[in-house]
């Protein structure tokens, strides 16, 4: 059989389930990191706890690098173990294919954090098809207080370990208790949550600004507003906004693009 031929019968087995994300709708790309728990617990034992800055500037350095892998993306977000893309409204990228968003951001995510790390690490990629402005503030939102969350719990868990409860006491202890209950406990360990690093709280945002020169480059904003400061924060992102910066834009101000 002719090679034209199997790709014409073969090529549909592979392509059964492709979708492309319509015009019109936002998109908002995900990254998590697979067993990011367990990697740092078992092959990371130096880090700091519960947050370590070295990972949180491996995060920051791969949120950058994947707003510049050949796609238009206008902010990006990371808390935790995860990324998370806002996409220009007019990304085009390979005719908004998900499974090229899919595969290359999980590739890009994956490799960079490795190369940074010095060991093999995995990230997954999901992409969420947004109707609307409003949809997507309230995504961004959901995951600063998701950040929210993970910090007060992850907090409450090093206290009491700090206190000499073990691994499963710990988890028990927290077991049912509600995010009132959970402050009082790190109040009492001597941590007010308020005067925790902002950036642990909630999340840190990357954006394209300029320097100076008009030159841009991406700046981490380690010091997010809240609530409805921070909506208005989104919200301008996708208004009017820049389209991505040329590939070589990764320079810091005053400094020379990297070639």
């Amino acid at each position: 059989m002719k090679s034209d031929d199997l790709s014409g019968r073969l090529r549909p087995f592979e392509t059964a389930s492709d979708r492309r994300v319509p015009p019109g709708f936002h998109m908002v790309a995900r990254l998590d990191g697979r067993g990011f728990s367990q990697l740092t617990k078992e092959r990371l034992p130096e880090l700091a706890r519960p947050y370590d800055v070295r990972v949180r500037d491996m995060m920051i350095d791969t949120a950058r690098h994947l707003m510049q892998c050949g796609f238009q993306v206008v902010y990006a977000y990371t808390q935790s173990d995860e990324i998370s893309l806002l996409f220009h409204p007019r990304e085009r990228a390979f005719g908004r294919l998900l499974r090229k968003y899919h595969s290359i951001l999980a590739g890009e995510a994956s490799a960079k954090f490795s190369l940074l790390l010095g060991q093999v690490v995995c990230f997954d990629c999901r992409v969420a098809e947004l109707p609307d402005v409003d949809r997507v503030v309230d995504y961004f939102r959901w995951r600063a207080d998701d950040a929210a969350r993970n910090c007060l719990n992850a907090h409450c868990y090093w206290a009491l370990r700090a206190a000499g409860r073990s691994e499963g006491e710990a988890t028990a202890a927290l077991a049912g208790l509600g995010p009132d209950a959970r402050h009082e406990l790190l109040f009492r360990a001597g941590t007010h949550f308020a005067e925790l690093p902002a950036w642990q709280r909630r999340g840190v945002g990357l954006a394209w600004t300029r320097d100076a020169d008009e030159r841009p480059w991406i700046s981490p904003d380690l010091e997010l507003p809240m609530r409805a400061d921070y909506e208005a924060y989104v919200r301008a992102k996708l208004v009017e906004p820049r389209r991505e910066a040329p590939a070589d834009a990764t320079h810091e101000p005053g400094e020379q693009p990297q070639r």
